[in-house]
């Protein structure tokens, strides 16, 4: 297995897409932003390839010019621990333009209370910034909070959606 990648612009600055190259094709296995908290940095050995994240540009950009609400591109399973996932499949249930707050997915994924923390750590760790959804999860009062990619740009993402600021009830 090879790692391949490629960057494309995007109204939240150039975006890097890496991927895993296997027999089957590439899989996404990180989507992430110039200066992000803990996004992907190219390696000695990975290599510029354009043409497998055709796909996954094309959605991109559908979804940035208001074309497309969903991303339905092949992404790298395995990534992260039991909690993470759990948390993530939380995050991709929430419908473009809506938003959820910290508290309900840590009671979607059993892990109220104390475990809103946790739920806030582990959307963090996103390694697919807008494909996964974590811009969609602000806090309880409606305000926005933390975004590995910045606030400004989850306000971006937001706005690009047409989302009310404010938490489900």
């Amino acid at each position: 297995m090879s790692t391949v990648y490629t960057r494309v612009a995007s109204p939240l600055g150039e975006l890097l897409l890496v991927g895993e190259e296997s027999a089957g094709g590439v899989v996404l296995a990180s989507l992430s932003v110039p200066d992000q908290r803990g996004g992907a940095v190219v390696l000695d050995g990975w290599r510029r390839a354009p043409e497998p994240f055709a796909d996954a540009v094309a959605q991109l950009d559908a979804y940035f010019a208001g074309r497309s609400r969903r991303f339905d591109v092949p992404v790298a399973e395995g990534v992260g621990t039991p909690f993470q996932r759990r948390v993530w499949r939380a995050v991709e249930s929430v419908p473009y333009g809506e938003t959820v707050s910290y508290g309900e997915v840590a009671a979607e994924v059993g892990a109220s209370g104390a475990g809103v923390r946790a739920v806030g750590t582990a959307i963090g760790r996103n390694p697919l910034l807008v494909v996964r959804p974590c811009h969609r999860v602000i806090g309880a009062d409606g305000a926005l909070r933390g975004y590995a990619g910045g606030l400004e740009r989850k306000r971006t993402l937001l706005g690009l959606e047409g989302a009310a600021r404010v938490a489900r009830a």
